[in-house]
Formats: structure tokens, sequence, C-alpha cells
């Protein structure tokens, strides 16, 4: 049918009908499938036939393999063993991150307050001030003066907020003083930062006062800014000087200031005050204990 030169039309017009019986009958009656399994089974070995010489070149590369190409290769796992224990590394992270949220949503369990889980997203690079950024701010109803803790205890109170991030003031700064008291018999004094972020002083403690190291500071709620029994210090060394009126205490703060990433945010029922109002009492409480008497009653009230 297929001839050189031009082709009839009777051939060109019998070629069009057979087509399109065979689509018809294919399409509608479905009656070409055996023969299309016939001639697939019968053209198989041509196939093999056909990927014989790829295949037998795959193997014959892959018995003589230039040992340039095996260091290649080498090098190539060894970068894609380096990618996948940087994920591991990233995947323990991610098992610490998940055990400290455990660790502050046991302490949330703990308090009355409510409370907001917020993470620490930068820090001053002032070396004189204690101060740290979280990412919750005014939309998330943050206010000046809220306080801050993680997992283990009281790390500072909110200084001033923008709408997505507040900035913090840590416990250890030297302008920061919190009223406490001695978990064991109640014993109130104030406890100030000194600029060290492992250590505070308990400031105005007589030398007949009951206190010990390895005692537990508390924040007594006098002043309302901080919420009463959030644990904030434990007593490391207590020094004593011959005619001195006053102990030199030191004490280390329980919270993690410098290692915390994940820290609560404490919303008590009333308002907090604004970040003017946070300075003047900073200042009224430091002015308080030095003029304070043993027990810090009237220190404590006006202390931040």
């Amino acid at each position: 049918m297929f001839v050189q030169g031009p082709v009839p039309g009777f051939r060109l017009l019998f070629v069009l009908v057979l087509s399109l019986v065979l689509i018809v009958a294919d399409a509608r009656f479905d009656r070409l499938e055996p023969v299309r399994s016939s001639i697939a089974s019968f053209l198989a070995p041509v196939f093999w036939l056909g990927n014989a010489p790829d295949r037998f070149s795959g193997w014959f590369a892959g018995v003589i393999t230039p040992r340039e190409d095996l260091l290649s290769e080498n090098e190539a796992l060894r970068a894609r063993l380096m990618v996948l224990e940087r994920r591991a590394l990233k995947y323990g992270a991610l098992a610490a991150e998940n055990n400290r949220l455990r660790d502050l949503m046991n302490a949330s369990d703990t308090l009355d307050d409510r409370v907001v889980v917020a993470e620490v997203v930068g820090v001053s690079p002032d070396p004189f001030s204690h101060e740290v950024i979280i990412n919750k701010g005014r939309r998330d109803g943050v206010t000046a003066g809220q306080a801050i803790l993680d997992a283990h205890g009281l790390m500072g109170q909110v200084l001033y907020t923008s709408a997505f991030t507040s900035r913090v003031l840590l416990i250890s700064d030297s302008s920061h003083a919190v009223p406490v008291e001695v978990l064991r018999n109640g014993l109130r004094a104030i406890l100030l930062g000194n600029g060290n972020i492992s250590q505070l002083e308990l400031v105005h403690v007589p030398d007949t006062a009951d206190i010990r190291e390895e005692d537990v500071l508390v924040s007594s709620g006098l002043g309302g800014r901080f919420p009463k029994g959030y644990p904030v210090a434990e007593v490391s060394s207590i020094s004593k000087e011959p005619g001195a009126p006053f102990v030199t205490i030191q004490a280390t703060p329980l919270a993690r200031l410098s290692r915390s990433k994940l820290v609560l945010v404490v919303f008590q029922g009333a308002g907090a005050a604004d970040a003017d109002e946070l300075y003047d009492q900073q200042g009224a409480g430091q002015q308080g204990a030095g003029a304070g008497s043993g027990n810090a009653d009237d220190g404590g009230g006006e202390s931040n």
C-alpha cells in the first residue's frame, strides 16, 4: 500500500476507513485489548534486547569504577553525613526546647495567675544594663510592670512594651529591687541587683535576724508589683563584720537569667503601671531600703 510515488486515492481512502474502524472498535467496544496484549508480549524480548547495551555498560562501569570516582562518591557521602548530623543536632535542640516547654507548663500549673509563654529574642548590648527582649507586646496584652518568670524562678519585670515586643529588666540589674521574704520563717527584706548576673544582695538585714545559708527567698507581694510566693533566690553566703549593725548576705538567683530561652509573662487581675511609674517606684524602693528597718517592711512597700 505504501509504495514510492503518489498514493492513489482509493488506497488513501481505504487506510482512512480502516483506521477509523480500528479507533471506534478500540474506544467504544474494547475489541483490540487482546491484540494489544499479544503484541506487547511479543515485543517484550525486543525491549529487553534494546535495553541490554545500557544495562551492560552500567554493570561494566560499576565493575571498573575509577579511583577518582570512588573518592568523589566518598566525599559526597561524607557531605551528606554532615547534613544528617546537623539535622540530628537540630532535632536534639528541638527535643531540649520541648523539655523546656514541659518545665514551663509544670511551672505555670503552680501559679494562680494567668500566664503566657514568650521567647527571648534579644539581649541588651550594654554591659551595665541587664535587659532582654521578648516576643510578646501590646497586641498580646503585655503592659509595663508585669512579672517575668522562667521554669525555675523570677527573672524580672516588663520595663516597657511595643506592639510586638517587650523589654524586660532582669532582677540582676543594679537598678532593680525585689521585696522578698524567707520562705522558712517569713523574714522580710529587700533583694537588690548588683550588676552580677549570678549574684544578688540582700540588704539591711540585722545581725540578729534568723537567716541561714540555703534559705529560699520568695517574693513577699509588698508594693503590688510582684505577686506573693514566687521563688526568687537562694542565700549563698552570710558574712558578719564586728560592730556592724547589718550582715552582708549574697544570694544566687534561681532563674537562669542568662540561659532561659522561654519565659512566662504573668497577668494579674489589676493593671500594671507604666514605665515612668516603674522607674519612680524603683527609686523609692532603694531609698526606702537605705533608711529601712531590720525587717524592711517600709522599703518593701515601695520597691519593685
